[in-house]
C-alpha cells in the first residue's frame, strides 16, 4: 500500500481530474476514521453515459500510469448510472444525478473530512 500522504495527494488529484473533465459536485472525503476498508471516497456526478464511459477510460489510463491497481475490474461500464472504481485505499463513485440523489453518499459519510470540493454544482443546485 502507498503511504498516507501519497494516497491523500492521489485522491485529491483524482477529484481535480474529474472536475477538469466536466463532472459536477465532485467531492473527495477522507473516511479513514469511519472505515476500516478504504481511506477515501471520490464522488462525482456525470452528465451522460457517454461521459461516464469516457471518464472510466481516462481514469484507468491515469491510474495505470501512476501504477495504482484497480481491484475487481469490469470489462464494461455499468448501464445503471453508477460506476465504482475500487483502488483499495480509494473508492471512486461516478454516478448520474438521479442515482447520486437517491443514495446520497455524502450524507452517509458526513463525519468524513472533505479534502476537495468541486466548483461545478449539480444542475439541481
Amino acid at each position: 500500500m502507498v503511504d498516507t500522504v501519497k494516497t491523500e495527494e492521489i485522491a485529491v488529484e483524482v477529484g481535480r481530474i474529474l472536475d477538469e473533465h466536466k463532472c459536477r459536485d465532485t467531492v473527495v472525503i477522507d473516511v479513514r476514521e469511519q472505515s476500516s476498508w478504504t481511506d477515501y471516497f471520490v464522488i462525482a456526478t456525470v452528465n451522460s453515459m457517454g461521459h461516464l464511459r469516457g471518464l472510466v477510460r481516462q481514469l484507468k489510463r491515469d491510474l495505470s500510469e501512476k501504477q495504482i491497481g484497480i481491484l475487481h475490474r469490469h470489462k464494461r461500464v455499468a448501464e445503471d448510472g453508477w460506476e465504482l472504481i475500487d483502488c483499495g485505499f480509494m473508492l471512486i463513485h461516478l454516478m448520474d444525478e438521479p442515482t447520486r440523489d437517491f443514495y446520497d453518499l455524502e450524507k452517509l459519510w458526513f463525519n468524513g473530512k472533505v479534502m476537495f470540493q468541486s466548483s461545478t454544482p449539480s444542475k439541481s443546485s
